[in-house]
C-alpha cells in the first residue's frame, strides 16, 4: 500500500473490543461467499426470458439459416452486427464463438502455441521460452493460462493511474523476441477497478517488439459493467494498432457471460481481418460451428446494442448499493486508522484492496475462520506470489446487501487485528 501515517494509538485502544466483536462473529457459523465476481440470483433473474424467447417456432437467421443445424462457423448476421457494436468493431473484424471469454482467450493460446499466432514463423512450442507479460494485481485465470501452458509471466506494476508499467513493458518487448504477449482487463480491470487511458492505449500500439508475433490479449470483459451513471469510455486498441501499421497487435474479447447467463453467454474476439481468417481457419478444425441457437436468443431479447445498455441498467441498480456498502464500511473503520488503501471502481466487478505488507494471507486466513471466505492471497499475481502480500480482491457481486455488509465489517476488524498483530513484532 501507499505511504500513509498509521494512527497507532486508536488501533491499538480497539484491541480488547476488536478481539470481542471476532469471536462474536465466529460462534455465529456464518458461510459469506466473496471468492469470485459471480452475479447474484436477482442479476441472473434479469436474463430469463432468453430461456423462453424462441417459443414461436421460428429458428431462422437473417440469412435463412436453420439455427439448430451445422453450419454459421464465426456467428449469425444479426449477432455479428449487435455484436461489433458491442466491441467497436466491423462486422469483418468480428469472430463469435463458444460461450466463454476464457474458452477463447485458451484457445488462442493453445493455437499460437502449436502453429504460431499470425506473423509467426513457427510454433511458439518449438522455442525455448514463451514469455508473458502480466500487468498485476491482474486476473488469475489469465496467469492460470499460462503456467497450463509452460509460459514464463513476467509480473508488470500497475502505475498510481491505473496504467501498466509502460516504461518497463517498452524497454522489455524492444529487446527480448521470446516474450510473445500481454494480458490486461483494459476497462474497469480485474481487481484494479481503473480504466486505461488514451496515452497508454497509444503506446501499446505503437511500440516497437523483438517478436514480430506479439499480441495483447485485450479481455475487455466489463465493458458495460457500469456502477455509475458516467460511463467510462476507452481508446479503441484495435484502431490504434491498425493507425500504427501494428494491424495484426490487438485481439479484443468480449462476452455476455456477466451480462445475461454466467457461462452460458456469447463470447466474441475484435481483430484485423487478417486474425479473423486465423481464428476461422483454426476453428473450422475444431467445430462446424457455435451454438446459434444461443446467438439468436440473445439478438431476439435484447433487439439491439440500446437494448444491452438497458439491461446492465439494471444489473447497476442491484450491484452499486453492494460497492457503496463496502466503500462505507471500510471509510467507517479503516481510513481513521490510515491501516488500508481501497479502489471505488466506476464499473467492473471487483474492489481491490490494500492492506500493510506481509499481512494479507493472514487477514485472508482470519476472516475464513469467521466465516468469510474470499480469493486466496497472492491469486492476483503470476504464480500466486505478491512480493509484498499486501493485496485483497473483493468481490461483492453474490452476497445480498446485508450479507455484504456483515462481511466488509468482519473484513474490516480482521484487518485490525492483523495490523495489530503485526506492529507487535
Amino acid at each position: 500500500m501507499s505511504s500513509t501515517i498509521v494512527n497507532f494509538d486508536l488501533l491499538n485502544s480497539k484491541e480488547a473490543d476488536l478481539k470481542q466483536q471476532y469471536q462474536e462473529f465466529q460462534a455465529r457459523g456464518l458461510k459469506l461467499d466473496m471468492t469470485r465476481g459471480k452475479p447474484c440470483p436477482e442479476q441472473l433473474d434479469l436474463a430469463n426470458g432468453l430461456l423462453t424467447i424462441l417459443e414461436r417456432d421460428d429458428y431462422t437467421d437473417s440469412s435463412g439459416t436453420d439455427c439448430r443445424n451445422y453450419g454459421g462457423l464465426s456467428g449469425i448476421p444479426e449477432a455479428k452486427t449487435l455484436f461489433a457494436e458491442y466491441l467497436g468493431v466491423s462486422t469483418e473484424e468480428l469472430f463469435i464463438g463458444g460461450n466463454t471469454s476464457l474458452g477463447l482467450m485458451h484457445d488462442i493460446i493453445a493455437r499460437c502455441m502449436s502453429h504460431g499466432a499470425i506473423n509467426s514463423s513457427s510454433p511458439w512450442s518449438s522455442q525455448k521460452t514463451v514469455k508473458f507479460l502480466c500487468p498485476a494485481p491482474g486476473y488469475d485465470r489469465h496467469f492460470a493460462i499460462c503456467e497450463h501452458f509452460n509460459i514464463e509471466m513476467i509480473a508488470i506494476d500497475l502505475m498510481t493511474n491505473g496504467d501498466p508499467d509502460m516504461d518497463k513493458i517498452e524497454s522489455l518487448v524492444a529487446t527480448d523476441d521470446s516474450i510473445k504477449g500481454m494480458w490486461f482487463v483494459p476497462k474497469y480491470g480485474n481487481p484494479s477497478g481503473h480504466s486505461v487511458s488514451d496515452e497508454c492505449v497509444d503506446r501499446l500500439a505503437n511500440m516497437s517488439c523483438a517478436a514480430n508475433d506479439f499480441i495483447i490479449i485485450w479481455d475487455n470483459a466489463y465493458n458495460v459493467h457500469h456502477l455509475t451513471a458516467e460511463k467510462v469510455q476507452i481508446k479503441d486498441l484495435l484502431s490504434a494498432c491498425k493507425d500504427a501499421h501494428n494491424n495484426n497487435r490487438a485481439l479484443v474479447i468480449g462476452s455476455t457471460s456477466k451480462v445475461t447467463f454466467a457461462g452460458a453467454g456469447v463470447a466474441m474476439i475484435g481483430a484485423s481481418i487478417e486474425n479473423i481468417k486465423w481464428l476461422e481457419k483454426h476453428a473450422s478444425v475444431q467445430t462446424i460451428g457455435s451454438d446459434k441457437i444461443n446467438q439468436l436468443r440473445h439478438v431476439r431479447f435484447f433487439k439491439d446494442f440500446a437494448g444491452i445498455e438497458a439491461h446492465m441498467e439494471k444489473h447497476r441498480q442491484i450491484l452499486a448499493p453492494k460497492f457503496a456498502a463496502v466503500d462505507r464500511i471500510l471509510n467507517q473503520h479503516l481510513a481513521p486508522l490510515g491501516i488500508a488503501n481501497w479502489s471505488t471502481p466506476k464499473g467492473g466487478y471487483f474492489i481491490n484492496l490494500d492492506v500493510r505488507d506481509h499481512c494479507a494471507t493472514k487477514v485472508i486466513a482470519m476472516a475464513a475462520k469467521a466465516g468469510v471466505v474470499m480469493t486466496g492471497a497472492g491469486a492476483t499475481f503470476p504464480y500466486k506470489n505478491d512480493p509484498r502480500d499486501c493485496n485483497i480482491r473483493i468481490a461483492p457481486s453474490l452476497p445480498n446487501l446485508a450479507e455484504i455488509e456483515l462481511a466488509t465489517q468482519i473484513l474490516a476488524v480482521c484487518i485490525q487485528l492483523v495490523t495489530i498483530e503485526a506492529s507487535s513484532q
